[in-house]
């Protein structure tokens, strides 16, 4: 229970990584705020039925005033915050030449801006609380990949603004690190074992070196690490959890 008394908000958690990571903070003892474009009743449900503290925001992360209503929600139910994870992202994958700028923009809008929102808004209350953990999922692509120029150009996004903001708050007690995760394995991702009678499944387990998928369970752990006191003194930090497949 390393996180115990502890409040988090995790966005996107309504389903797959999101929810693997809130998951894994309620059982080390966190208070979750499931934050998601859906209500994320389900999510909230299996973390109590496993006797953890959860509920559930409605929160598009892409408009600042409904990610500043979620951080209020969050302290006035429960208190504090000490741990934001922005997770939410979409992609809208096509070659560069081809990609419609709305599709730029969406990417750009969620993955980026949403995750400064995030930051900035839960670093305001942890500015003058004296202490905080910002915690941002990134992607293995920011480092680019093929038919994912506004995506990679989000992630990196991500690294830079994670980096920026662990300088500037480091003298105030918040650690800000990035999370990169691989492969894993989630309802959508799930789907390519169907794609040519599992062919594609197999070649991206051909690129992992360890030879298999992530569970959303392996990037909650690395979250909850880097939450806990244990990660004090670790910051601007950028994680890959990918069995090796980052490189």
């Amino acid at each position: 229970m390393r996180l115990e008394n502890k409040v988090a908000i995790v966005t996107g958690a309504g389903r797959g990584l999101g929810k693997g990571i809130a998951k894994k903070l309620a059982k080390e003892g966190a208070k979750v705020v499931v934050a998601d474009m859906a209500p994320a009743d389900e999510a909230v449900a299996e973390i109590e039925a496993e006797g953890g503290t959860a509920c559930t925001f409605t929160v598009n992360v892409a408009k600042q005033e409904e990610v500043q209503a979620m951080v209020a929600f969050a302290i006035e139910k429960y208190g504090t915050l000490d741990i934001m994870v922005n997770n939410a992202g979409i992609n809208r994958d096509g070659m560069l030449h081809k990609m419609p700028v709305e599709n730029w923009n969406t990417v750009i809008d969620v993955d980026l801006t949403g995750t400064f929102y995030g930051t900035q808004e839960a670093i305001k209350y942890m500015r003058n609380q004296g202490s905080g953990r910002i915690i941002n999922i990134s992607s293995g692509s920011w480092l680019g990949n093929l038919g994912q120029a506004n995506y990679a150009a989000a992630k990196a996004g991500v690294v830079g603004l994670t980096k920026t903001a662990a300088r500037e708050n480091a003298r105030k007690g918040i650690t800000c690190n990035v999370i990169c995760p691989g492969f894993i394995e989630t309802d959508m991702t799930l789907k390519l074992k169907e794609v040519n009678d599992g062919a594609a499944w197999d070649s991206m387990m051909q690129r992992i070196p360890m030879g298999y998928a992530g569970k959303p369970e392996d990037v909650g752990n690395m979250v909850a690490f880097l939450a806990s006191d244990e990660a004090a003194y670790i910051t601007s930090e950028v994680i890959n959890v990918g069995g090796g497949m980052i490189v």
